[in-house]
């Protein structure tokens, strides 16, 4: 049984920080169910790492809620190449966003982070007391550091001024309006970019970074936009929550499973001179669990709907 509902949406100006990604353009759809006013804002309209613009915007449209999604974000080599750019850009628009929203007398924020927050050697699953136990992984801790700041400042404002700004920790998300660029993509869309190549062109192979034998968690992002209007409606606490689809697979089981749905029938290499990452990132989903939420889209099946779509704008 879901907790009770403690801060309502219905009939409250709400901005999804991030509508255009992966993340945000998901709480868009979601909260079409809830009877609020959705605001959104491009790039143009306001420019995330500038105080001023953040301020204005939200002095101008006053929203009641803020889902804050807008990240830079990419995968292993994205995050190797410019540490700078994910640093700096995601440590403005954390700060930015939350000190405008305090500023400006928002009602409640949820702050959007990522699994890789954890140390790399952290217990399996992770419970959301491993946050800053040990060493991250160092193939994105860039990333990894801004996000847990963005934590961190969500809980000072709560702690300093009284502001009920909460932070949800999803796993690896996959969903429509994924990023298949191989330069910058994660592992599932890259995956499927490589398998739909290779059976195009007729190629009997696709190399897989690593040895293949890490185990990833993933969640379709209609399932994480769902947990979190849950979160904004019913959760108000220090602490962050996961959000995971509670189950992980091997990356070679993974290419297996995308090579299925997209009918490639070709060999799988795996490249071990490439970086694996961390080897296990479980998320414990107890706590969500507890309030009352589970993830509802199977892997295969999720990953058939966006393969699908991936195929409709090629």
């Amino acid at each position: 049984m879901a907790s009770e509902v403690i801060f309502p949406l219905k009939g409250k100006r709400v901005w999804v920080a991030g509508h255009r990604g992966m993340v945000g353009s998901a709480i868009v759809r979601r909260l079409a169910r809830e009877d609020c006013e959705i605001i959104t804002a491009s790039r143009s309209e306001v420019d995330l790492r500038s105080p001023a613009d953040v301020n204005a915007f939200l002095a101008h449209r006053k929203p009641a809620a803020i889902f804050m999604a807008a990240a830079k974000v990419g995968g292993i080599l994205a995050n190797d190449t410019y540490p700078a750019d994910f640093l700096y850009d995601n440590l403005m628009i954390a700060a930015n966003v939350t000190e405008a929203a305090y500023r400006n007398d928002v009602e409640k924020m949820l702050f959007l982070g990522s699994s890789c927050i954890y140390p790399k050697l952290a217990p399996q699953p992770i419970p959301e007391d491993a946050l800053l136990t040990g060493q991250l992984e160092p193939t994105n801790e860039w990333y990894a550091i801004a996000k847990i700041a963005g934590i961190k400042l969500a809980q000072a404002y709560r702690k300093q001024h009284g502001c009920d700004f909460i932070s949800a920790m999803p796993t690896n998300l996959y969903g429509p309006g994924d990023n298949f660029d191989l330069n910058t993509s994660h592992v599932l869309p890259a995956l499927i970019r490589k398998a739909h190549e290779a059976k195009i062109n007729g190629e009997d192979h696709i190399t897989i970074w690593g040895t293949g034998t890490p185990r990833r968690e993933f969640l379709h992002s209609d399932d994480c936009a769902d947990a979190c209007v849950f979160l904004m409606q019913r959760y108000s606490d220090v602490e962050h929550v996961n959000v995971g689809s509670g189950s992980d697979i091997a990356i070679i089981d993974l290419a297996r499973l995308v090579s299925n749905v997209i009918k490639f029938s070709g060999n799988i290499r795996t490249d071990p001179l490439k970086p694996d990452g961390t080897l296990r990132k479980l998320m414990s989903g107890d706590k969500l669990r507890q309030l009352g939420w589970k993830a509802d889209i199977p892997l295969e099946e999720g990953i058939a709907a966006v393969y699908e779509e991936f195929c409709r704008h090629l």
